[in-house]
């Protein structure tokens, strides 16, 4: 003889309600993620370009002279156009023209970063930083260098989701987040 309470099971309603419920958290949840996501890798390109303007600065002081980061496309030389997304080089400025020179050596690189990202700096830190032996950031032509690099992600972005670099006359550097990624 059958008994039907044995058999455990769902009825369609209970699957329709377990089905509901788990198309709602799924659309809450999936563009929190790529928020998430979103904002680790502006993280991580921030932290890398704090990270090498560091390491650019105490390598000056270390070695009692002028070290530069600059942009570049093939992690040998420095680029006059493009942006820093395309990557950066750090590298001992022996003559001072914040340009790697083949005698120069290359103290570390950054790759490429992801398409669609925009990394610019402002008139003063567009195409490189440079730091005397004192670790002060200077200008080639003697003057003190600060600016802002601003990061922004590819479009469309989020408000509020980008992030600037500023860095002081004193060569300390900072990130804030910012609002005017478009």
């Amino acid at each position: 003889m059958c008994n039907y309470s044995d058999f455990r099971g769902f009825t369609l309603i209970e699957l329709l309600i377990a089905m509901s419920i788990l198309t709602i958290m799924l659309a809450v949840g999936v563009p929190s993620l790529s928020q998430f996501t979103l904002s680790s890798r502006l993280n991580s390109y921030s932290n890398a370009l704090m990270q090498h303007l560091s390491l650019a600065r105490s390598e000056a002081i270390k070695r009692n002279t002028r070290v530069a980061i600059c942009k570049s496309s093939d992690n040998t030389t420095c680029a006059s156009s493009g942006d820093w997304s395309q990557g950066w080089i750090v590298f001992v400025d022996s003559d001072n023209n914040a340009n790697a020179g083949s005698a120069e050596p290359i103290i570390t690189t950054m790759p490429p970063l992801a398409v669609g990202y925009s990394f610019s700096g402002n008139s003063n830190v567009s195409n490189y930083i440079s730091f005397d032996e004192q670790g002060i950031p200077k200008l080639t032509s003697g003057g003190f260098q600060s600016g802002t690099i601003t990061l922004c992600p590819a479009k469309p972005a989020p408000s509020g989701i980008g992030r600037d670099i500023i860095l002081s006359s004193s060569g300390r550097s900072r990130i804030a987040k910012i609002d005017g990624c478009l």
